[in-house]
């Protein structure tokens, strides 16, 4: 390659290591804002279509300028291409794919020219800033550093990092917490992320992970591993709850993290404006740890429903305020730490509410199964809850009650089947009434009952149920009648037919195997309801819905 007579500029050596020492960015890419500016430059003075190049020796500060031209077979750009043939007149041995450089003079920069070289130069500069600052804190999040404020915009902190500035919005400070210019400041860098205006850096003290690193920093045994930080949940400003573990038998987690006269404990206190702490042992048995969150509250009875991740929790009339905390606090933070929604009842209401269970279903026993108060007292006594229960249980498990016998548990299964019976009769009854197809009737796990429900939501036919989605379905039987998984099974028996499979080559299966007891339909003597093995639906012989 032919080289070029240049103009030697030993002080943009030097310009630009002092640019690159100040700003902490790489030498190379302040040499390249260089060239780009003069490059600008260049094309400005001998035309935008020309390929002007600039180049700056990095040692001497020697600035050359060139014209590239391409060679190629045919031109389409007179200003950057030009044939073999003309290219051989320049270059002996010049080939399709060369470059062929043509030096250029010295330009003397105008004023605009300065001015537009200095633009670039500071905007390269600026963006290669903005980079640096990018790459240096996007592994950061998660960390507290500390800065100083360097303004405060409509209640939004500025902070200076040293190398870099952070945001520090007004919903990530604590209430009533006030910065001022060249006020120091502690907090937890929650997200680094490229925005039009370049990267930008988010600062939080509300976080409960702020919380968390500035144990790490006061406890060393959290630092080194020993005790963990499982849960933690804050009312920034107002009060928190951290949940710690052990590692070591030999440590007590809540005790250490508390330190030597509550040292270690009061240090984070001071840093997150007076916040109270409630330091809490954690222990993987749900109830124990809802009942060690909600401390200082004494807690009588605890009762877990794992389905819908509630637990129910008891305690005497006079802790329920205790429990509850000022505007539902504490409560509420136990709930966060926890993971479990909580609902608090006083001993008194859970008796209430006890004892209106025991009556409401000692009287649908008294009125399904005609019985006295007597029996039905200790129907739910021993655990009942419905007919249904009573209807398919062992005959030893409800002989063995006391005071019953076989002949007294075969009646009661006898008049509990046969509600169940005359209920379904008539829920059939009424889903003709509603229109509902018989074809419904052949879905395994639908019940006369829900297809009724179904009829009056104006679910009348396959089609109709096909095109429901499973919460749909819960919604209109009732979520407590089915679960998702039984749901979607229904809907997707619904949906067989489109396929070629449907219930009604089911049905007709079902009818011509004799032996499975199943019909097509309720027969003309039963024009009150199906049979007991039409209601049923196909027997286990057919194939499956």
């Amino acid at each position: 390659m032919e080289r070029t007579a240049g103009m030697t500029r030993p002080e943009l050596v030097q310009v630009a290591d002092t640019v690159s020492r100040d700003k902490g960015i790489e030498r190379e890419e302040v040499f390249v804002a260089m060239e780009q500016a003069i490059q600008k430059a260049g094309r400005s003075k001998y035309g935008h279509e020309h390929d002007i190049q600039a180049l700056i020796d990095r040692k001497t500060g020697e600035i050359r300028l060139e014209r590239h031209l391409h060679v190629v077979e045919e031109v389409e750009d007179e200003a950057t291409q030009l044939t073999v043939e003309r290219a051989r007149r320049k270059k002996p041995d010049a080939e399709v794919g060369d470059v062929l450089i043509d030096p250029l003079p010295p330009i003397d920069f105008g004023r605009i020219a300065a001015q537009t070289a200095k633009q670039v130069i500071v905007q390269r500069v600026r963006d290669a800033e903005r980079e640096r600052q990018f790459d240096e804190y996007k592994d950061r999040v998660g960390e507290v550093v500390n800065g100083l404020v360097k303004r405060v915009e409509f209640g939004n902190v500025v902070v200076d990092l040293g190398r870099a500035e952070a945001l520090l919005r007004r919903d990530e400070l604590i209430p009533r917490e006030h910065f001022k210019t060249g006020d120091r400041v502690r907090a937890f860098i929650h997200d680094v992320r490229q925005e039009p205006r370049g990267p930008q850096i988010f600062l939080s003290r509300t976080r409960p992970d702020f919380m968390a690193k500035l144990f790490a920093q006061e406890v060393p045994e959290i630092y080194d591993g020993i005790i963990e930080i499982k849960a933690v949940a804050r009312d920034p400003g107002s009060r928190a709850k951290i949940a710690v573990l052990s590692n070591d038998s030999g440590i007590d987690p809540v005790g250490a993290c508390v330190g030597m006269r509550g040292s270690r404990v009061q240090a984070v206190v001071a840093e997150l404006q007076g916040e109270k702490i409630d330091i809490i042992q954690w222990t993987d048995d749900p109830a124990s740890f809802v009942v060690n969150g909600l401390a200082p509250a004494e807690v009588t009875k605890v009762v877990l429903d794992e389905e819908s991740n509630r637990i129910e929790v008891v305690v005497p009339d006079e802790q329920l305020s205790l429990a509850i905390g000022r505007r539902g606090q504490n409560v509420r933070l136990a709930s966060q730490l926890s993971g479990w929604d909580i609902d608090i009842l006083t001993e008194a209401e859970e008796s209430e509410r006890r004892q209106e269970e025991f009556r409401t279903r000692s009287q649908a026993f008294i009125e399904a199964l005609d019985v006295d108060d007597v029996i039905a007292h200790l129907l739910v006594t021993e655990g009942f809850t419905t007919v249904e229960e009573v209807a398919f249980v062992e005959d030893n498990e409800l002989a063995s009650i006391e005071g019953f016998d076989e002949d007294i548990a075969n009646e009661l299964k006898e008049r509990a089947q046969g509600y169940l019976d005359e209920r379904e009769q008539v829920a059939d009854q009424r889903r003709r009434e509603l229109g509902v197809d018989d074809d419904m009737t052949f879905v395994h796990g639908l019940s006369a009952t829900m297809l009724v429900a179904l009829g009056e939501a104006g679910v009348k036919t396959l089609d109709d149920l096909a095109d429901l989605a499973s919460d749909e379905l819960r919604e209109i039987v009732g979520e407590d009648t089915l679960d998702e998984d039984t749901a979607n099974t229904i809907i997707m028996a619904s949906r067989a037919h489109w396929f070629g499979d449907g219930v009604e080559d089911e049905a007709a299966t079902s009818e011509s195997a004799p032996d499975s007891g199943a019909t097509d339909g309720p027969t003309d003597d039963t024009a009150d309801g199906p049979t007991d093995d039409a209601a049923a639906g196909p027997s286990d012989d057919g194939p499956a819905a």
